[in-house]
């Protein structure tokens, strides 16, 4: 019985959706449009399904065609990975990468070491997508995922890049005219930020003290924070708080520079808030994958140094 699908097919498949069109497909791959749209057709029929929808715009891949996709991507990874594993180290790492994390931390820090990395690794493609909630990694919606916290699936690798507390922070301008809360219940008589992201429970900070044994102020708070200002960009809060308009509650890494620089200070010590740490995630299946250990590796040296200079 012959096959449906022929190896061949995934790299010419990839490289058609990468390129977004059959025009550009056919630079890709140095042959004529007509011989780009003869193979689709003739996979198509092979399968007897439609894998791209085709106008003389645009064109997009139909539900059958995103499982084509995703399928021919993690083979054609599998394979490069074989050959880099046999080849041994004298091999650079090649292939492609498909590299998700949220927006402010992806555009600011993550976009930087990935464009550090590829000129290091220049066999190395890489797609880079931010999203306000991290995608899932074991239905192979991404190869990697830099995000904050822990995730709770257990189906995936999650490797610790860089410790990362949130801190409550104001401007002094905003404390001058309103004056520094002592203890997070004063909260909810500031105008505190809001910033809606991900699952996260919205409007209520929570904190404990690893003092309490000797203080009266209990183990552990709850505060339902209240404000006029509300965003699901984390650079915008941080604006909004150096603007002194309101108390923000964020990553330290966001809000570092500013903490150094005067322009905004800590609030409520020795209170602390659940813990934003900076986690790598890939799934199990890419445990033995070279160019995804790579980057990671690099990732990690980099907060590494940067921890040492602070």
């Amino acid at each position: 019985m012959p096959h449906s699908v022929h190896p061949a097919d995934l790299g010419f498949f990839s490289t058609l959706v990468l390129a977004g069109s059959l025009s550009g497909a056919a630079r890709e791959l140095g042959i004529t449009t007509p011989a780009v749209s003869k193979h689709l057709a003739q996979m198509e029929a092979r399968l007897g399904l439609t894998l791209i929808n085709r106008t003389t715009r645009r064109m997009s891949l139909t539900p059958e065609g995103e499982v084509y996709l995703e399928h021919a991507r993690r083979i054609l990874g599998d394979i490069d990975d074989l050959e880099h594993q046999l080849r041994g180290a004298k091999s650079d790492s090649q292939g492609l990468l498909r590299v998700n994390a949220t927006l402010g931390f992806g555009r600011i820090r993550i976009a930087p070491l990935i464009s550090a990395f590829v000129e290091r690794n220049p066999k190395v493609d890489i797609q880079l997508q931010l999203s306000v909630t991290p995608p899932s990694i074991a239905e192979d919606a991404c190869d990697v995922c830099f995000r904050f916290g822990h995730p709770p699936d257990s189906r995936v690798i999650a490797r610790l890049i860089a410790p990362n507390r949130r801190i409550v922070v104001a401007s002094p301008a905003y404390l001058r005219k309103h004056g520094e809360p002592r203890a997070p219940e004063d909260l909810v008589r500031h105008n505190c930020i809001g910033i809606r992201q991900g699952d996260e429970a919205y409007g209520v900070w929570r904190f404990s003290n690893p003092k309490a044994n000797k203080t009266s102020s209990g183990p552990g708070k709850q505060v339902k924070i209240r404000g006029n200002l509300t965003t699901n960009d984390g650079e915008i809060a941080v604006n909004w708080a150096l603007d002194g308009r309101g108390i923000l509650l964020r990553a330290e890494w966001d809000v570092a520079r500013y903490l150094r620089s005067g322009r905004l200070v800590q609030l409520l010590r020795p209170w602390t808030t659940p813990d934003a740490d900076i986690y790598a995630v890939y799934a199990q299946r890419h445990k033995s994958s070279v160019r995804i250990q790579a980057l990671i590796d690099f990732v990690a040296a980099a907060f590494e140094r940067e921890q040492r200079k602070h």
